[in-house]
C-alpha cells in the first residue's frame, strides 16, 4: 500500500476518523447516546446518522453508485436524520456508519479522483465534481463531527483525547485540570477587566 498516493492518503485519514467517532462513543449508556446534548437538540446518535446518510449520499447518490440502504430520511421531516428514531438501534446506525465508510472506500479504491458526477442539491454552479473534490469535502465533514462528539462526549463524562491509544493529553492523575480551568478563568477575567 502506498501511503503516499492521494486515494490512499484519503482513505487513511477518513478510517482514523471514523475509528475516533467510533471510540468516542464505547461505553456511552444508549439513553446518553440518543438524549439532546445542545439546545438544538443534538446528540450522539444522531450526529453518527446524519454522517452515515451524508456519505451514502455523497459516495453514492453523487456518483451513481449504489447501496443496501435505501433511502435517506425524509427531508419533509425537519432534522430527521439528525436523530435516531426508537426503533433505530444503536446496532442499525453503527451499521450505517460501516456501511458509509465502505462506500467511500470502495469509491476511492474502484474510481479515479478525477472521475466527475453531479451533487444535485448543490445546483449548477457547483457542479460537476470530481471524486477528489468530494472525498476532501467529505474528510472535512467527518472531522467537524468527530470535533462535536468529542466536546459532548467531554461535557457527558470527561472522557476526552484524541484518538484510541493516542489521546494527546495527560490524565487526570498527571495534571490539575480544575487548577488549569481556574487558571483560565483568572485570564479571562483580568483580559477583559471582569473581577
Amino acid at each position: 500500500m502506498d501511503l503516499n498516493s492521494p486515494a490512499t492518503a484519503l482513505i487513511r485519514y477518513s478510517e482514523v476518523a471514523h475509528d475516533t467517532l467510533r471510540w468516542k462513543l464505547e461505553g456511552v449508556d444508549e439513553y446518553d447516546l440518543r438524549r439532546p446534548l445542545t439546545p438544538t437538540g443534538t446528540n450522539l446518535l444522531g450526529v453518527v446518522k446524519h454522517l452515515g446518510w451524508v456519505e451514502l449520499e455523497y459516495f453514492g447518490l453523487v456518483f451513481d453508485r449504489p447501496h443496501p440502504f435505501g433511502a435517506s430520511p425524509s427531508h419533509d421531516v425537519p432534522n430527521s436524520d439528525m436523530y435516531a428514531t426508537a426503533d433505530e438501534s444503536v446496532d442499525d446506525i453503527m451499521g450505517l456508519l460501516d456501511g458509509a465508510q465502505a462506500q467511500m472506500r470502495s469509491a476511492l479504491e474502484e474510481l479515479p479522483l478525477d472521475h466527475e458526477g453531479r451533487v444535485p442539491w448543490w445546483g449548477d454552479a457547483g457542479n460537476p465534481v470530481t471524486l477528489h473534490r468530494i472525498a476532501v469535502h467529505m474528510l472535512a465533514e467527518i472531522n467537524r463531527h468527530v470535533g462535536q462528539i468529542d466536546i459532548l462526549r467531554e461535557q457527558l463524562d470527561g472522557d476526552a483525547g484524541y484518538r484510541p491509544g493516542v489521546t494527546n493529553m495527560p490524565g487526570p492523575d498527571e495534571f490539575d485540570w480544575a487548577g488549569y480551568c481556574d487558571q483560565l478563568e483568572a485570564i479571562a477575567r483580568e483580559a477583559t477587566g471582569r473581577s
